[in-house]
């Protein structure tokens, strides 16, 4: 029989989330759906595994409400590295073709962050779970083989330097959805001629949520139990 507290899932919730360091969203909605006993659990955007921050959760009825929230204006904080780059363009494969990156300056890196502002096209990351001939491009990507993915038209509202240690480069970043941050990092360090990845992500704000109305998995968990 289902209490009060599932009943309250089922009707319909939004949840907002910190996703942690290491977890896949597919793992938070794992939990969650554990822990509240009800099928019906999504979310809206998925995050990174080495991706941190705001994770909307949509439960029963609610979630029908995702590719609305999915739709809304994104807000990124993070890390790019400069002189290397991964083949993931993020830290889930390895660093290569190490390169020289002393000539930069925080004048010539910002002004390459203002290149990439406003409307642009963008490749995907091979290492996404974008769908191409029927498989995910990661699919192709880890048994070795190479596909083109298209350009997809992006709009980087805000693309703020916020400080520059070399070779870290912190930024922010409010995007359209569908923007890949990882991308992003790449297409800087090709500009910049000596190569760069994305080092750390957090996802701060997607609409009008924000990650400071969040709360931790564990938050939830223990706000949780007692009514279970």
């Amino acid at each position: 029989m289902m209490n009060q507290s599932e009943n309250i899932f089922e009707t319909g919730q939004v949840l907002l989330i910190n996703k942690p360091l290491g977890w896949t969203s597919a793992d938070v909605v794992r939990k969650i759906r554990n822990l509240i006993r009800i099928k019906k659990v999504g979310h809206a955007g998925t995050l990174d595994p080495l991706a941190t921050g705001l994770l909307i959760l949509c439960t029963g009825k609610f979630t029908k409400k995702i590719n609305e929230y999915m739709a809304q204006e994104k807000e990124y904080t993070g890390s790019f590295t400069m002189g290397a780059t991964t083949p993931s363009y993020d830290l889930e494969t390895k660093p290569e073709n190490f390169k020289d990156y002393s000539l930069l300056t925080e004048e010539s890196i910002k002004a390459i962050a203002a290149e990439f502002t406003g409307e642009i096209l963008q490749i995907p990351p091979i290492h996404s779970a974008i769908k191409k001939e029927g498989k995910r491009a990661y699919e192709f990507a880890r048994s070795g083989k190479h596909i083109e993915l298209e350009p997809r038209k992006i709009t980087i509202k805000e693309f703020e330097i916020v400080s520059v240690n070399l070779p870290l480069v912190h930024f922010r970043v409010v995007c359209s959805t569908g923007t890949y941050i990882r991308s992003l990092a790449n297409d800087i360090g090709i500009k910049a001629g000596c190569g760069a990845y994305l080092s750390s992500l957090c996802r701060t704000r997607i609409g009008n949520f924000t990650l400071d109305q969040s709360i931790s998995v564990e938050e939830f968990v223990n706000k949780i139990k007692p009514g279970i």
